[in-house]
């Protein structure tokens, strides 16, 4: 009889078959789900992957509690009464139409803004509209598409599930089984006659069938599961080669004794299973000893303003603690979630939701972290400390990457798709020629050539360099987003860097007033306008100035590359460039500048005298050899008889640049083969930073934080930098080096297993030596690396 298939999840359709649209499906589940697809014009789901789909299970009831308010507050990140965020973690996704169905939910109900899946973690990240759905009717659609998420009140954080254990299991399970194969195999390794030959032969093989029975069935279920999907997709993974291995030594082995041929590979089997977990066990031991998923405190440097006992004190962010009192300047990033004290609060959260309009917060409203103040100066009071993956996950998310390529990873999963080819060619070539040569040593060599040649080193080589290296970085004060950066950062040839800020210390700088004295009032009102802004000028002269009262301004606003405005009751404020505040400036006067202007009349200015930041000449030679340099400055062109003093000859000076100006000029060069490293503040050159291949923001204890820059550099380490680009290069050396070693070592093995001098147990215990081996190489050629940076 005719087996029929669901269209929708591809189990068997026993007793039920339900037809709809010319389709088959086992149950009204599927049928609904399909029903759902094809009325919002995504049936192209099924495109994707045949049968992508599971069955929805009844939940009548189940998730009643997801209506409660403090549970709601338990398990989403945001919620601000009309946004709420919440990351589900959901067993099922196991495809590529699973993703694509998972990050198109907003198709299927408007009130969904956004959704991200996480497919290495197998969760989903969805932004919502609460005003007219909830979190509840979010896990009732994903259930009834049949996704329906795992939540557990008591171990939920983030959509995390639980520490899985699997690997330790299977592990023990393999090698368990793997030494009782090879004690019951040991009669017949040494020919032991008589009495074993006559009486437990049989039994000992037929044991050695059993013990294999859970290696290959769970132990080494995931090899076969993943090549599976894999050429379910149409790709071979490193994973085909494996389970191809593993299949034939079982059937091969299992017909050999049934037939009674002989004993089989079970000792091979279980072997090559064993040291395939051991490897990967070794693996994942050693990416948590890198710390290659980074926790916050390992490399995210922003810091805060924390107000103790009247007192303005910069801290990092990780020690911030339940209770303490902040000070949010403006387009500053909020670190932690807590109560609005002071203050007029706009918060902008598109960095959170995706949602450019800025909110309007009053004291006592609850403030989210990783949204952005955008109107002068706040305080505000911590609810809690920082949560060491949040940031860190915002800074990471894709949509502030779209246009930086991740080239290298590309070309490592090329190389081992191209490799699992070719291994699968050479086997089976091998194997048809022993078969007509000498056919007892056809089915060694064909396992043998399967393992010994797996391209698992090859894949492993660029993850642990490149994550280790990050991990050094980050212990040295300079803070990549993700390992990509590391091989982008290695291929640039220009390098732009603003001045101010950049190439000039806002500690050391200094100032003179010039101009009309000003009133009490005025300065009060100059010191609480310089308090809410950012820009390294404002900093400078909120520095100089003298302590005065602190007030809350009715109006403050920022414009980038211009200046600042601020009123105060009746009286007015304007402090920036000289046409911003009204003032024909004398061309001829070329010094850094900041004018004055109070109630629309003309104060003064202050006039910077710039202190460059320490080995800056002795940077700029190390690099001038190898990159064309820039200095792309939004200041006008009073430093340049100085830096044409400080800095090599050939290095390009351009002043009066705005931030469109900056954005421009790297677009230009961009498009003339250039790859660009555009070094900032954060603040003005954000555009800038985007726009270049790699985009590195200065930080001096200042909360400048944003998703634009690829890297953040602690401003005390500025003159290394020409070692953090030549350590990048050397990374991928170690890379090309390790690709080599991978190379020597298959082709040598490859020699030994064709011509059939190769077990397949030896294959099995060298092919996770040679990964291991690589991992070795790459860590402690990187750690080589970082103990030259220190």
């Amino acid at each position: 009889m005719e087996q029929h298939k669901c269209f929708h999840c591809g189990d068997i359709c026993d007793s039920e078959q339900i037809t709809y649209d010319e389709k088959l499906f086992c149950c009204n589940g599927c049928k609904t789900v399909y029903e759902i697809f094809s009325e919002n014009d995504l049936t192209c789901y099924y495109d994707l992957q045949a049968s992508p789909g599971s069955a929805p299970k009844e939940i009548q009831g189940k998730y009643d509690f997801l209506s409660k308010e403090n549970i709601i507050e338990k398990l989403t990140e945001f919620n601000d009464g009309h946004i709420q965020i919440v990351t589900l973690y959901i067993p099922h996704i196991h495809c590529s139409s699973c993703i694509w169905i998972l990050e198109n939910l907003n198709k299927l109900n408007n009130n969904i803004t956004a959704s991200q899946v996480n497919f290495g973690k197998k969760n989903v990240r969805i932004t919502y509209n609460t005003e007219n759905f909830s979190l509840k009717e979010v896990v009732l659609l994903l259930s009834a598409i049949g996704y329906e998420p795992y939540i557990s009140l008591n171990d939920f954080k983030t959509g995390k599930e639980n520490i899985n254990r699997s690997l330790i299991y299977k592990l023990g399970i393999a090698g368990f089984s793997f030494g009782n194969v090879m004690f019951l195999s040991f009669p017949e390794y040494f020919e032991v006659g008589e009495f074993w030959l006559e009486q437990y032969k049989h039994v000992f093989r037929w044991l050695m069938f059993a013990f294999s029975l859970p290696v290959v069935f769970y132990a080494g279920r995931d090899y076969f599961t993943s090549a599976y999907k894999g050429l379910r997709s149409g790709l071979l993974n490193i994973d085909v080669p494996i389970a191809l291995g593993l299949a034939v030594l079982f059937i091969r082995s299992t017909v050999e004794i049934i037939l009674d041929i002989g004993s089989g590979f079970f000792d091979s089997l279980t072997g090559l299973v064993f040291f395939l977990l051991l490897g990967r066990f070794f693996q994942q031991k050693t990416y948590s000893f890198l710390s290659f998923e980074r926790d916050y405190k390992s490399y995210f440097p922003i810091a805060i303003t924390k107000i103790l006992d009247g007192i303005e004190t910069p801290i990092q962010v990780y020690d911030i603690e339940k209770g303490d009192r902040l000070l949010i300047r403006n387009q500053e990033l909020i670190p932690v979630d807590g109560i609005l004290i002071n203050g007029k609060a706009k918060i902008d959260y598109s960095f959170v939701t995706g949602e450019s309009d800025a909110i309007t917060k009053n004291s006592g409203d609850k403030l989210f972290a990783g949204g952005k103040q955008t109107t002068g100066v706040i305080e505000m009071e911590a609810l809690k400390s920082v949560e060491q993956s949040y940031l860190t996950q915002l800074w990471s998310n894709d949509v502030f990457n779209k246009n930086k390529q991740d080239s290298f990873t590309n070309l490592t999963n090329t190389i081992s798709k191209r490799f699992t080819i070719a291994v699968l060619s050479i086997a089976f070539i091998a194997t048809t020629y022993w078969l007509l040569v000498d056919s007892s040593k056809a089915m060694n060599v064909f396992t043998a050539v399967l393992i010994i040649a797996c391209p698992c080193a090859i894949a492993l080589s660029a993850p642990f360099t490149l994550g280790n290296l990050l991990r050094i970085f980050g212990k040295l004060k300079f803070y990549l987003k993700n390992a990509s950066v590391i091989e982008q950062l290695a291929a640039i040839n220009t390098i732009i860097f603003d001045k101010t800020g950049t190439i000039t210390s806002n500690k050391q700088s200094s100032a003179t007033y010039d101009g009309d004295a000003l009133s009490t009032s005025e300065e009060i009102l100059l010191k609480n306008t310089l308090r809410g802004s950012n820009h390294p000028l404002s900093r400078t002269l909120y520095d100089i100035l003298d302590e005065h009262d602190i007030i809350t301004l009715n109006h403050f606003e920022e414009h980038l590359g211009q200046g600042i405005e601020s009123t105060h009751q009746n009286d007015t404020m304007k402090i920036g460039s000289a046409s911003f505040v009204g003032f024909k400036q004398d061309k001829s006067i070329l010094n850094t500048t900041v004018h004055i202007n109070s109630n629309n009349q003309y104060k003064g200015k202050y006039t910077f005298y710039n202190s460059y930041r320490k080995g800056l000449s002795k940077l700029f030679n190390s690099l001038k050899h190898e990159y064309d340099l820039v200095i792309l400055s939004g200041d006008n062109a009073g430093e340049l008889e100085n830096l044409k003093k400080l800095l090599p000859t050939k290095t390009k000076l351009i002043f009066n640049q705005k931030p469109d100006d900056k954005l421009d000029y790297i677009k230009y060069h961009q498009s003339e083969g250039a790859k660009v490293l555009m070094i900032g503040d954060g603040l003005n050159d954000a555009g800038a930073l985007a726009q270049s291949e790699v985009g590195i923001a200065i930080s001096e204890n200042v909360n400048v934080f944003s998703p634009a820059c690829d890297a953040i550099l602690d401003a005390s380490k500025f003159n290394q930098l020409y070692q953090y680009i030549k350590a990048s290069k050397q990374a991928i050396k170690i890379i090309k080096w390790s690709f080599a070693l991978s190379f020597v070592y298959n082709i040598i093995g490859l020699y030994f297993a064709v011509t059939g001098k190769l077990e397949p147990v030896i294959a099995a215990i060298l092919m996770p030596l040679s990964s291991i081996s690589i991992v070795v190489f790459t860590t402690v050629a990187t750690n080589v690396i970082g103990r030259k940076l220190e």
